[in-house]
């Protein structure tokens, strides 16, 4: 009696008995192959930095200049920015160790340099959002262009020693100089260290129904009318619809082809239709890309792909670094320029920091709902909630954006928060210890 390896090589051979060099040669490639895969390291490539410095001595030295010229800026009276200044070098200082503690400083060098270079190349680059906006590192390397110390945002959101992960910026690039930004990359570590990630697109009860049904030969209006028979509901699979869906058990039941197509379906849902490209993530990785994942191109020229999706070339090493296509920039991009060529009130060379977000006409506009093309500020529900919520400052743009969320929506948070705004509720806090934290700014005449 032959085990189980035993019988496979028997049928094996029966089938290739005509070619018996196919076996052979089988067994010489398998022998041939070695591969090691190492988990749970991430794998930077090398930041080029001068000879006198490690990349965490140099990420201290060009913090702290970055720092001096953020705060000539913020503040131009030198005794107040000497008064101040305690208070970010200790929060600088303590950023820095942590990102050398946990030994990121090369992660902070890379996105550094390609977000400065791109804004020497007149790319224009997002000020930065996300957890990345709470650190004053990021800040004092023009990485983000928010000054975390003047909202009281957290460094913790975004890297901390007792949750490690990766520290991961959003950057939103303008479109059309997206590409010019990858491709500076490219040239920069090498076009076989760089490559975008796969996403594997899997097919969805709706999806899966219509696709089995023209396999099959049946008419578009036949599995059209299967398909609408699923609830529009995210994430619902194909045996949750039948159970919920009296119609399309019927169906089942009575029509024969109905029901070898959702029998096929059943098998077929859940897996792999399409390979598509991340939205916005790149890997640079610290050798040839191929030493970490397998690639595939769509064509010959165009970039390199990862085989392995986000997570897995996470899990293989690999970092992962976004670079987001943002039409927003464009269009701001697009307008700045009219107004330097135009010179409009004489500001030939007005630049976005020039730009005031205190000046109270800014939010008559938004209250009025004139929002649309404004990033996160523009689809209908958004604009219904400006409505509601009355935004007269920036910080209550924060809230806006925070508050639209399902969770906050769904719980009844919202409106508590309106009313609390509006002097309707009166504001109350779980223990008075949590009030100097959780204390907003438009709050501070209203009754406690």
């Amino acid at each position: 009696q032959l085990d189980a390896k035993a019988t496979v090589s028997y049928q094996m051979a029966e089938l290739f008995k005509d070619i018996p060099s196919a076996i052979s040669n089988t067994n010489f490639i398998a022998k041939s192959c070695n591969l090691e895969i190492q988990l749970g390291k991430e794998f930077l490539p090398d930041f080029p930095v001068e000879d006198k410095h490690s990349p965490s001595s140099y990420l201290v030295e060009k913090s702290n200049v970055g720092l001096q010229e953020r705060m000539v800026k913020l503040y131009p009276d030198p005794s107040i920015r000497q008064s101040k200044m305690q208070e970010y070098q200790s929060r600088l200082d303590f950023e820095l160790d942590v990102i050398n503690g946990m030994g990121f400083p090369g992660y902070f060098l890379i996105v550094m340099e390609f977000i400065q270079w791109s804004k020497q190349n007149d790319i224009p680059v997002g000020p930065g959002r996300g957890s990345g906006a709470g650190s004053l590192v990021a800040y004092a390397l023009k990485i983000t262009d928010i000054d975390p110390l003047e909202f009281d945002l957290l460094f913790e959101r975004f890297l901390n020693p007792e949750r490690v992960s990766m520290p991961d910026f959003d950057i939103d690039f303008c479109t059309n100089g997206r590409d010019r930004v990858i491709k500076h990359v490219s040239d920069l570590y090498g076009h076989t260290a760089v490559s975008q990630i796969a996403t594997f697109g899997t097919m969805a009860a709706k999806m899966v129904v219509n696709d089995v049904s023209r396999a099959l030969n049946h008419p578009y209006m036949f599995g059209s009318q299967l398909s609408k028979l699923i609830p529009e509901r995210p994430g619902i699979k194909l045996q949750e619809a039948i159970n919920e869906v009296p119609a399309l058990r019927m169906r089942m039941e009575d029509d024969p082809q109905v029901s070898e197509v959702i029998k096929h379906a059943l098998k077929l849902e859940g897996t792999v239709r399409q390979v598509g490209k991340h939205a916005g993530g790149v890997l640079i990785s610290p050798t040839t890309i191929t030493d970490f994942t397998p690639i595939y191109k769509e064509s010959e020229n165009s970039p390199p792909v990862s085989q392995f999706d986000k997570n897995d070339v996470e899990a293989a090493g690999l970092v992962k670094f976004d670079f987001l296509g943002l039409k927003t920039m464009t269009v701001i991009d697009g307008a700045m320029k009219l107004v330097r060529k135009n010179q409009l009130k004489n500001m030939p060379n007005l630049s976005l920091e020039d730009i005031d977000i205190n000046i109270p006409e800014i939010y008559d506009l938004i209250r009025e709902g004139n929002t649309t093309g404004i990033f996160q500020l523009e689809s209908a529900g958004m604009k219904s909630l400006i409505h509601r919520l009355e935004p007269k400052n920036f910080e209550e743009i924060i809230a806006l954006v925070a508050l639209f969320r399902p969770g906050p929506l769904d719980s009844g948070m919202v409106d508590t928060y309106i009313n609390c705004k509006k002097g309707i509720e009166k504001v109350r806090y779980p223990d008075p210890s949590l009030e100097p934290i959780l204390a907003l700014v438009f709050m501070e005449q209203l009754p406690h």
